[in-house]
């Protein structure tokens, strides 16, 4: 199973990259523990901050967001996090799935997360990353997981690593529910562009 980490942290260290870390290594317990091999690979945004913007602003993509694209397209499953700022989630985090190809989300099981000061923006989850996956068209994995800073500052961390094993529970179902996703060559998205250049038949 392929699975693609997104993670929208701006500082290094980063507390979301910690998070993006941590799901991922729960994700990835819970497939091995069920015969399910795990190949994991990372799309870290702050890298990416100039093509995205340069994406934006010429409507063309260099070769470092191509590759970040093709990652993606190429996933069963994506867990993606991002830096709560002002209850909502970061402008770059935004700007990237803004110049995503359309349709390459669609279908894909999706797990959400977010890092933030305090609890009080946890909410980010409900009311900006869900609308925002389900717009583009992703299958949202039902348990999300917000963590405040509070929580990576505690002994053990138990209530973070409970909400972590959670959610990544869910997210192994999904992910295995939906099986391997079927990827379409470049011949079949030619063919697609000559069918509807055809009027769709």
């Amino acid at each position: 199973m392929k699975i693609t980490i997104i993670t929208g942290g701006l500082r290094e260290p980063s507390s979301t990259r910690l998070l993006a870390d941590r799901l991922a290594a729960a994700v990835t317990h819970e497939l091995e523990a069920q015969g399910e091999p795990v190949e994991l690979s990372f799309v870290e945004l702050r890298p990416l901050a100039h093509p995205i913007m340069d994406a934006m602003l010429t409507g063309f993509t260099g070769e470092a967001l191509d590759t970040a694209f093709e990652t993606i397209a190429g996933a069963d499953g994506v867990i993606a996090v991002t830096p709560a700022f002002n209850a909502s989630f970061s402008g770059l985090f935004k700007s990237f799935f803004d110049v995503l190809p359309e349709e390459t989300l669609s279908d894909m099981p999706v797990l959400i997360a977010a890092s933030g000061g305090t609890e009080r923006h946890s909410l980010v989850l409900e009311h900006a990353l869900r609308p925002m996956f389900s717009y583009l068209h992703a299958i949202v994995s039902p348990r999300p997981v917000y963590a405040a800073t509070s929580d990576f500052g505690t002994q053990d961390g138990a209530a973070l690593g409970a909400r972590i094993t959670a959610a990544a529970a869910d997210f192994t179902r999904l992910l295995r529910a939906c099986g391997p996703r079927t990827r379409e060559t470049q011949e079949d998205a030619d063919l697609a562009t000559m069918r509807g250049l055809l009027g769709g038949n």
